[in-house]
């Protein structure tokens, strides 16, 4: 099954399995993919997968257009594997083959059974306080698209926080984070929108 990949200062942002006729990338939340940055266009590209796995990536007029492999793309363009589509600070890898991913409550992700440590969020404030959100993905966002918009991600030697996008910069112990991932370390607190979590790792 075609998937995209894309990473932002090489951290892993969003993994997307290609199973639809028609998957449309842009800021807005109504897109199949949503990139909270506002050089992202409401609508800006879509890729259509033809057949098995021919996959064409068409720009849909975005302002500050879509690259494949730094070149401009101005018309539909049939994706080859390996190629790296170049969108605002995103870069994201085609590759036209994978194994099907594993799938939990109909949503896909990537087993982390293979780590030595499981992470987990514990919400310390709100009608949810107290609730443990355990970080199932290999990559998993959190947050409201337009206000607030945080990864996680598992790379080798631990589990780091990007801030993607919104309005509101969360606070990691109550420094905002900057455009660079920050490695998430036992306790920490990340304020995202007025929402306190503390990250746990156990055995």
């Amino acid at each position: 099954m075609p998937q995209l990949i894309a990473t932002v200062k090489g951290v892993e942002v969003k993994h997307v399995y290609l199973h639809k006729d028609r998957t449309t990338l842009g800021r807005k939340p109504d897109n199949d993919i949503v990139l909270d940055t506002m050089v992202v266009s409401g609508l800006h590209c879509v890729f259509d997968l033809v057949g098995v796995a021919d996959v064409f990536l068409e720009d849909l007029g975005s302002t500050n257009g879509t690259c494949v492999n730094d070149r401009m793309v101005k018309e539909r363009t049939r994706l080859a594997d390996g190629d790296v589509i170049a969108i605002g600070p995103y870069r994201i890898k085609y590759l036209q083959a994978s194994e099907e991913p594993s799938t939990f409550g109909g949503t896909q992700f990537s087993s982390l059974d293979a780590l030595p440590l499981h992470a987990s969020f514990t919400l310390e404030s709100g009608s949810s306080a107290g609730l443990e959100v355990p970080i199932v993905k290999a990559v998993t966002t959190f947050g409201k698209p337009g206000v607030s918009v945080v990864s996680v991600a598992h790379r080798r030697g631990g589990f780091y926080v990007t801030h993607l996008g919104g309005q509101a910069t969360p606070l990691l112990n109550g420094t905002p984070l900057g455009v660079d991932p920050v490695m998430l370390a036992e306790h920490d607190v990340l304020d995202l929108a007025g929402t306190r979590m503390r990250f746990q790792l156990s055995e």
